[in-house]
């Protein structure tokens, strides 16, 4: 009897039901399941039992200050306009640049039935940029958009090579700060039409595609190869040279100018550049993974903030961005985002709200008319 309850005893030492599977020197084995995940697979679900806030109006009215032509027919702008009426956006600004082949009176007719729930904007033309023409030409061309109903340039783009986005002609190898352009920028200053600028993109696609990239799963997709252009600081070094020498034109830096890895950086040219503003278009995912640093960014530079979607047209795009912004909502994934980190929302008080969806971007396009 006693050495039966001897060997139990060892058996039960050396064979436990519930084992801790870890190995005792942290290091995981070679057939750990885990070895085999792909982290392009990686979709975890959240097990905390936290707040989960639908938000499917605005608190506020919305101007929408960056989105571009997503529709094909007359059929899909009403349907658009429906879902900005569910949403609580009072109006778009629909961009010309890169989105469209057809001329731009074609695009704004388009629309025609809806003039009043879009804006819309114009690219540079810069065909025959390297003849005597030029640039009076280019400005005859800036006019003629601004008297059929364009309220700004944009959006201009810059990963790199030029104004790649623009239309009709190319832009490539133009940027911001050309000289030739200073006419241009110059008229828009006149005309009161701010210019919105795509700069660079997420600091994080420059970097080494390795272990060590901290939005990798986003980054290896969009990689920017810089071998044969300018890198992430050559782009930010042409806007702020552009901003400084145009005093009187408005600048709107799409995107938080991919400086939601940098927001000093951010800061520092809001300070010294009031003709500069930011939207916070296409960068939910990228500012809601710093919540506290964000929330504390955008209640310091509340009157230069603008509201952009560059989603689409679907409600849940806008729901996410409002879930975001209005709640208190902590650790939730959108897969459709590409991160794999989870996002935390930032809870803005009401006036920073009311002038991020509407108030800023309307003295820009009333008060600068």
């Amino acid at each position: 009897m006693k050495h039966s309850w001897l060997l139990l005893l060892a058996t039960a030492l050396f064979l436990p039901a519930c084992s801790d599977p870890r190995p005792a020197d942290g290091e995981r084995t070679q057939d750990s399941p885990v070895n085999h995940i792909l982290l392009r697979d990686f979709a975890p679900t959240v097990i905390n039992n936290i707040p989960v806030t639908r938000v499917e109006r605005a608190r506020f009215d919305i101007i929408d200050m960056h989105s571009h032509d997503y529709t094909s027919n007359p059929e899909e702008i009403a349907q658009w306009v429906r879902v900005m009426d569910s949403v609580g956006v009072l109006n778009t600004a629909v961009m010309h640049c890169s989105w469209i082949g057809r001329p731009f009176e074609e695009f704004v007719q388009a629309y025609e039935p809806y003039k009043d729930r879009f804006r819309f904007w114009c690219c540079f033309d810069y065909t025959g940029i390297d003849t005597d023409e030029w640039p009076a030409a280019g400005i005859a061309a800036l006019e003629r958009c601004h008297d059929l109903g364009a309220v700004g340039i944009g959006e201009m783009g810059d990963k790199g090579e030029g104004d790649t986005y623009a239309r009709p002609a190319d832009g490539t190898g133009i940027h911001i700060d050309d000289p030739r352009l200073r006419p241009l920028l110059a008229k828009c200053a006149e005309l009161r039409m701010p210019v919105s600028i795509h700069i660079a993109e997420p600091y994080w696609m420059y970097l080494p595609m390795d272990e060590t990239n901290d939005g990798l799963v986003n980054a290896v997709t969009w990689h920017v190869d810089t071998a044969d252009c300018y890198g992430y600081d050559q782009l930010i070094n042409s806007f702020e040279n552009a901003v400084r020498d145009n005093p009187a034109t408005i600048f709107i830096a799409c995107h938080y100018l991919n400086m939601n890895h940098d927001l000093p950086r951010l800061a520092s040219l809001l300070d010294k550049y009031p003709n500069m503003y930011f939207d916070i278009s296409a960068r939910v995912a990228e500012s809601a993974h710093t919540p506290r640093a964000t929330r504390d960014f955008l209640i310091r530079y509340q009157d230069r903030v603008l509201f952009g979607t560059d989603n689409g047209t679907e409600p849940s795009m806008y729901h996410n961005i409002f879930r975001v912004l209005e709640t208190n909502d902590e650790h939730f994934y959108v897969p459709e985002y590409g991160y794999h980190w989870p996002l935390s929302a930032l809870n803005l008080p009401d006036d920073v709200l009311r002038k991020l969806y509407h108030d800023n971007a309307e003295r820009i396009l009333t008060q600068y008319r």
